[in-house]
């Protein structure tokens, strides 16, 4: 990937501030984004279940299968053969998959499930609609 101008200052969200002198200097993506090219994929978000936490229907959800998933981390996992985003949750030798909507349930683990972690959501793309 082509590294894109980047303008280092910070953009006020509230009041505007006065204009300041900005820096500008170019930005690699590939290496903000994926540090570990060799373990990393890109995932296709569908549904609703991660939607408080601004992770929406449509969005590109980058996964690091080098990162060693731990409590509360956004995860992608597969359960029984279906694949999910959900964030990890893992209490007194309890593990559960816990949705950022309360449309949703919590999944817990249970003994004998088919239940692997695929990797950990660490970055995700979400495109206006124009």
């Amino acid at each position: 990937m082509q590294p894109v101008p980047f303008i280092d200052a910070l953009v006020q969200a509230g009041f505007p501030s006065p204009a300041e002198e900005l820096g500008h200097q170019s930005l690699d993506l590939n290496q903000r984004l994926i540090p570990h090219p060799h373990s990393t994929y890109i995932v296709r978000i569908a549904g609703e279940s991660m939607k408080n936490c601004g992770i929406m229907p449509g969005d590109l959800a980058i996964v690091d299968r080098s990162r060693t998933p731990k409590h509360c981390d956004t995860v992608i996992a597969v359960l029984n053969g279906e694949m999910t985003i959900k964030r990890l949750e893992k209490r007194h030798g309890i593990v559960a998959l816990v949705p950022e909507n309360e449309d949703y349930e919590t999944i817990q683990i249970q003994e004998g499930d088919d239940f692997e972690i695929w990797g950990v959501v660490t970055s995700v793309i979400h495109e206006f609609a124009s």
